[in-house]
């Protein structure tokens, strides 16, 4: 499966602000259905509930993508994001505060690197897992002609 690379970006600046709510409000629960959303788009991109919002709001406004992109790092982008915001909910929930803090601020600075530089952490560390084991992945691959 390829996507259109501007489809996980407009994930993560929407991603980027729910983050900052939960950090302004400490909210759990917020975290969890973050969490949530990071579960789905990890297991299948194409269900992705910002993605489904962009194709949905911005894909047809836009020209057609020049490159597009393997959904495997995106996936595991999703899946590492599933992880740290799991941890900061149970943190938040538990009264643990100071972890859903540190957590959820991590999460943030991940989001916003993608969604300002198009900079994807995870996306990296899948590539760079790839290379090490030599099966490397190709980033971006040139959009099919419509």
């Amino acid at each position: 499966m390829m996507l259109d690379p501007r489809s996980p970006r407009f994930a993560a600046a929407v991603t980027t602000v729910v983050l900052i709510l939960i950090l302004v409000f400490r909210s759990g629960w917020l975290a969890l259905a973050q969490a949530v959303v990071f579960a789905i788009s990890a297991w299948s991109p194409g269900w992705s509930p910002y993605g489904l919002l962009y194709r949905a709001l911005l894909a047809s406004r836009l020209p057609r993508p020049t490159e597009l992109e393997p959904a495997a790092p995106v996936r595991f982008a999703q899946f590492l994001g599933f992880v740290i915001i799991a941890i900061a909910a149970a943190g938040y929930l538990t009264g643990v505060t100071l972890l859903g803090l540190v957590f959820t601020g991590l999460a943030l600075v991940a989001a916003f690197l993608n969604a300002a530089f198009g900079l994807c952490l995870g996306c990296e560390m899948y590539l760079g897992y790839r290379r090490l084991t030599g099966k490397p992945t190709p980033a971006r691959v040139p959009a099919p002609l419509p």
